[in-house]
């Protein structure tokens, strides 16, 4: 038995080897998404191009200025004097935003008053005017509270005159900190999500290829008059491509921490026993698609067409709690929502098996249940 199994392993190899397409589908899909993922997609926005509109000409208005320039996260582009001109920066897109002092600025400040600093943003990217909005935001409070401080203590200089023994009055300070992504890398976030991509992709697609390229050519036929059981032609087939899924679960893990420098804060073991069960269910669903298609490019099609919800509903990008009801249901019979956990979990969080036990278990029952129902079907068709 074993020893027909390793001769359809070692054929499959060399099939997939030998033919471009496969080929193609081994090296391109990895290497197009972590430059996508890893340079071009970044939802950071480290330099905001602001336009500076001063109303008021004060002491208290140019110390703003100087601590938005101070902060290293804007640029000021420009220098506005009318309202015509603010609405044409934005129009134009030639800035990110507009900070507009209104007059009586310092005044109001002196008095103890709330004094107000409006910013316009561009929301035509809604993340970066989010992203804009909360670093303005962040400074004005900084200066605010500075500001506050100053006042306190001139207050208290005045009443330490009168009244002596009075007890100074308490300041409180918020210090946020942000765990597992201190700096808000939008690449530390990325980077592990593409791994979970690209192991489904290739995975699925050679696959589902491979088995339908045998109907394609005519040797299924072949193999169904030789000594070989079912069985056996299932493990021959799905084992070469279970054995590239872990080969390219190194390699990106490998690109991960030495070119991006994403932090791999758990366990490499943990990392690679999970994937297994993840690779188990790509490798039912190839099996699947193996039995509805007739051509290698039916099975392609059909794998597009079902990696591309899978991909959307897996919280790559979009949170699954920010999505319908029904549509998050949906979500639970779906493999990559529960390796994306893990995986960016064991990357960025750091956590263990205690934590990440029910997606690993999820997965194990999706990956023997898919598995073995695809099994079968391929099983009764070539019966």
């Amino acid at each position: 038995m074993w020893e027909r199994i390793r001769e359809i392993i070692i054929k499959e190899f060399k099939q997939t080897l030998r033919e471009p397409r496969m080929r193609a589908t081994l090296i391109m899909p990895p290497l197009i998404q972590l430059l996508v993922f890893g340079y071009a997609v970044n939802l950071d926005v480290e330099h905001a191009r602001i336009a500076w509109m001063d109303q008021d000409r004060t002491v208290e208005s140019r110390a703003l200025l100087e601590a938005f320039t101070g902060s290293g996260r804007f640029t000021i582009i420009r220098y506005l004097e009318s309202e015509a001109e603010t609405q044409h920066s934005l129009d134009t897109s030639e800035s990110d935003g507009v900070i507009r002092i209104l007059p009586g600025f310092a005044a109001d400040l002196a008095r103890g008053r709330e004094a107000a600093v409006q910013v316009l943003v561009d929301g035509t990217n809604s993340n970066t005017a989010s992203i804009i909005s909360t670093q303005c935001t962040q400074v004005i409070r900084q200066f605010a509270a500075e500001k506050l401080v100053t006042l306190q203590q001139q207050k208290l200089v005045g009443r330490a005159v009168d009244h002596p023994l009075r007890a100074p009055i308490p300041n409180l300070v918020a210090e946020p900190r942000v765990w597992f992504n201190p700096e808000l890398r939008s690449r530390n976030y990325f980077v592990p999500g593409v791994l979970v991509n690209i192991i489904m992709l290739v995975t699925l697609s050679l696959t589902s290829m491979a088995i339908v390229r045998e109907k394609e050519i005519g040797t299924m036929e072949q193999l169904m008059v030789t000594p070989i059981r079912p069985i056996e032609l299932i493990i021959g087939k799905t084992l070469p491509f279970a054995a590239i899924g872990l080969v390219q679960l190194l390699f990106i893990t490998s690109v991960a921490l030495i070119v991006f420098r994403v932090p791999l804060n758990g366990s490499p073991a943990l990392l690679v026993f999970s994937s297994l069960f993840f690779i188990e269910c790509t490798l039912g669903l190839g099996l699947f698609i193996s039995t509805v298609s007739n051509t290698q490019q039916q099975a392609m099609m059909t794998t597009l067409f079902l990696f591309q919800p899978m991909f959307m509903l897996s919280g790559f990008s979009f949170p699954i709690r920010n999505m319908p009801e029904i549509v998050q249901w949906v979500t639970y019979l779906n493999p990559m929502r529960y390796f994306m956990e893990v995986v960016r979990g064991i990357f960025l969080k750091g956590v263990g098996f205690s934590i990440l036990w029910p997606q690993i278990l999820a997965l194990a029952v999706l990956g023997t249940s898919i598995l073995a129902l695809s099994a079968l079907r391929f099983r009764k068709r070539l019966d």
